[in-house]
């Protein structure tokens, strides 16, 4: 996939191009949808497909209050983008002065100049350009003047795609509900993917390892939307290989002075060295939510039982 994250960046003979616009957080099954029209499209007319997205959410810049957490990294993002098939991605910096371009402004310099755009694919309700004022209609106008058409992909076009007659529409805020409340099997059944959250490695305080359960923790500072407090069963990847894994998230109340959503994942039958290394964590399902223990003993018991369950969840023998 050819990535660009200024438009100065843009080959002067690049395209020319079917287009499509947005956030494509989490890059879920309705956005793979409209990427597999786009390529589709894309590929009958001879165009390089390509995704224009920006850096962050627009709401940084327009609303800083109001601005949902990221499903995804912009890197994680790029990567799914990528996954997913298409040839090309314009990653846009949303700053003041994007937020100020003109309707026009936007569609000249990006979609033409640019990207030399010859089909652009937006939803019924894509809003462009300063305070929103451009749409569809306005859209129409400026493909007809400067040389390209604008196709609309609606809920009804993808409903066989991506959701069963009668469901909510998939959407980004949707999944975050839903990992907000540690419901990863079906936030995964949106994303068409378990839910992944990447980090570094780094030293805890052994407590898992002296009872026989080494963790890796991961920095706080991670890629990724991190789920409800609780345990799960998890797979881990690291270095090209996948590890099942049972993880906790949350401060473990057992114990004082953990930090507040803490991520720490213990690698069933292996014990390799993950210090300062990046795992990406991918959530397969809920298994509890986070207790505090009146004893050690209590704990471990409980810890056994966990094992036992996530072993079966990942369809694990149990360990002899």
């Amino acid at each position: 996939m050819q990535f660009y994250q200024d438009t100065a960046e843009v080959p002067d003979d690049f395209g020319p191009s079917a287009v499509t616009i947005g956030k494509f957080d989490g890059v879920h099954v309705g956005h793979r949808a409209v990427i597999a029209h786009l390529e589709r499209a894309a590929r009958d007319q001879g165009l390089v497909a390509t995704v224009v997205t920006f850096d962050q959410h627009p709401l940084n810049v327009i609303d800083p209050q109001h601005v949902p957490p990221a499903l995804t990294s912009t890197a994680q993002r790029r990567e799914l983008l990528e996954d997913a098939g298409v040839d090309a991605t314009l990653l846009l910096r949303f700053d003041p002065d994007l937020q100020s371009k003109a309707p026009e402004a936007f569609v000249s310099e990006v979609l033409v100049d640019t990207l030399h755009a010859r089909l652009v694919f937006v939803g019924s309700d894509f809003r462009f350009g300063a305070k929103g004022a451009g749409d569809v209609a306005l859209l129409r106008r400026l493909g007809e003047q400067h040389g390209f058409t604008v196709e609309l992909i609606d809920d009804v076009d993808l409903v066989d795609d991506v959701r069963p007659e009668g469901e909510r529409r998939v959407s980004s805020t949707w999944i975050r509900e839903l990992l907000g409340d540690g419901r990863v099997a079906e936030a995964a059944r949106l994303l068409g993917r378990e839910h992944a959250v990447r980090s570094t490695v780094v030293h805890g305080n052994q407590r898992g390892r002296a009872m026989g359960y080494p963790t890796a923790n991961l920095d706080p500072a991670c890629e990724g939307f991190v789920p409800a407090d609780g345990v799960y069963a998890a797979r881990v990847l690291h270095e090209g290989t996948v590890y099942p894994a049972a993880v906790s998230v949350g401060n473990n109340p057992t114990f004082e002075g953990v930090p507040a959503k803490q991520i720490e994942a213990h690698l069933l039958d292996v014990d390799i060295d993950l210090y300062d290394d990046r795992i990406s964590v991918l959530f397969v399902a809920y298994v509890r939510g986070m207790v505090k223990f009146s004893s050690m003993d209590e704990l471990a018991a409980q810890m056994r039982q966990d094992d036992l369950d996530i072993r079966l969840m990942l369809g694990l023998p149990a360990p002899v």
